[in-house]
């Protein structure tokens, strides 16, 4: 009969792994909560700051000229997902991380400091337009670092769990751009507010960026990416992904096109959409677009665990097919309610929908790839996709509006989604077939 001791030493050490995982997980996942900040704080304070950046003129030019801006830094999420990409997969998921978020911290003291139109003339949507292609590079690269860093940290039977804490952070940095544009609208006047307050979430998210900077170079690096290195082994780089994985790299755009359009709609554009169609003042909006995303966060993880049992497929086709059948509905609801509840009723059914993709699409995409060319084949793939769907839509949406027919944004995003659903029928499950070979 075998003795209880030996197994003590095991139990220990299983405990120390499990011990050393959370602590990875938790110290990756509040980098990227402070990386989404910093990128979502441009989005919640455009109302605000599009004044002072560009000419006078009408609401929607001042927000489109802002959208546009915000639309170049997706140009640049490629360009940053495939340098550190590559930077990732040959130095390692730290170092990856480590300067993604150094990247981020200077795009914002930029904005932070920067004076308006008025003061510098064409100088200042120019100085907006650097700091924003800073900001993506940053977050280009901070994708596909985080997705993978997590992806591999996590153990094979809770792998979409902490996964999903990516988004967890994601949402619980757009969340927390919300409440500091929340509290900043009930502790300020609005022409304080309007004439430098909306500086202060810039000057936060430079600040918290040098706190993670600390934080990420005491990372522990994974497994996975230790056992792909040596002398021999293959190496990461743009004419390798396409040459010899271009059918996950396509896969990869396809599945993203409708899920990030999706989220960019429901999310990102809707506390505008409230504001601007549904005639909501900007502090109800903000107010309705918070409490959303507080329980759209708590979904993640919930759906996240629920992959690990069922599998990753089942989650992505619920979304194809609800938010086919239901993305034009709710924002034609939304376009002639004045009821705030139903409002919010109605923006929280959109966020659970595409929670079927948000939850589960970095560990998706990172169990597509083998551990030499992983961080790259999630980053770039989906930077490429991100830029095209994501980054424009405020841009087509508001583009739609002021040119007569808003109801052309719905078809849109509903005809994306259906096609991202043909491709989630038609692909593997990757919980059963994953790429990703250590425990």
């Amino acid at each position: 009969m075998t003795s209880p001791a030996p197994h003590r030493p095991a139990a220990t050490a299983a405990a120390t792994t499990t011990k050393s995982r959370l602590k990875s997980i938790i110290g990756g996942s509040t980098g990227n909560l402070v990386e989404w900040f910093d990128w979502y704080v441009y989005a919640a304070f455009t109302l605000y700051f599009a004044p002072h950046f560009f000419p006078k003129g009408n609401q929607t030019a001042q927000l489109l000229s802002a959208a546009a801006v915000f639309a170049v830094g997706f140009v640049m999420r490629p360009i940053g997902a495939w340098i550190m990409g590559i930077y990732a997969d040959r130095r390692g998921r730290k170092a990856g991380l480590t300067l993604s978020v150094t990247l981020m911290c200077a795009g914002s003291l930029i904005i932070a400091c920067t004076p308006g139109y008025a003061a510098i003339g064409m100088a200042a949507p120019a100085l907006l337009v650097i700091a924003r292609m800073m900001q993506g590079l940053s977050v280009g690269g901070e994708y596909g670092a985080s997705a993978t860093y997590l992806s591999e940290m996590a153990g094979k039977d809770r792998r979409g769990f902490f996964s999903s804490f990516q988004y967890v952070t994601l949402i619980s940095g757009q969340l927390l751009a919300i409440l500091l544009l929340v509290a900043l609208q009930g502790t300020m006047t609005k022409d304080a507010l309007d004439a430098w307050g909306w500086r202060i979430p810039f000057a936060i998210g430079a600040v918290l960026a040098i706190v993670v900077f600390r934080i990420r170079r005491g990372l522990a690096e994974t497994d996975s990416f230790k056992n792909s290195q040596g002398k021999d082994a293959p190496k990461s780089g743009f004419v390798a992904l396409f040459r010899h994985h271009p059918k996950e790299t396509m896969l990869v755009m396809l599945l993203t096109a409708g899920g990030t359009l999706a989220f960019y709609a429901y999310s990102i554009y809707m506390q505008k959409f409230l504001v601007n169609t549904s005639g909501f003042s900007r502090e109800a909006a903000s107010q309705i677009n918070a409490i959303t995303l507080f329980v759209f966060m708590l979904l993640q993880p919930v759906a996240g665990a629920l992959s690990d049992r069922v599998g990753r497929k089942p989650l992505m086709i619920a979304f194809g097919v609800l938010g086919v059948l239901c993305t034009y509905p709710i924002f034609s609801t939304l376009e002639t309610t004045r009821d705030p509840v139903v409002a919010g009723l109605l923006v929280m059914a959109a966020l659970v929908i595409v929670t079927g993709y948000t939850s589960i699409n970095a560990v998706v995409k990172a169990e597509l790839f083998p551990a030499h060319i992983r961080a790259l084949g999630v980053a770039l793939p989906y930077a490429l996709a991100n830029t095209i769907f994501g980054g424009t839509a405020e841009y087509v949406a508001l583009s739609f509006k002021g040119a007569g027919w808003e109801q052309g944004f719905y078809w849109y995003v509903t005809v994306m989604i259906a096609l991202s659903l043909i491709v989630y029928l038609c692909m593997r499950d990757t919980r059963s077939d994953s790429l990703i070979l250590e425990d």
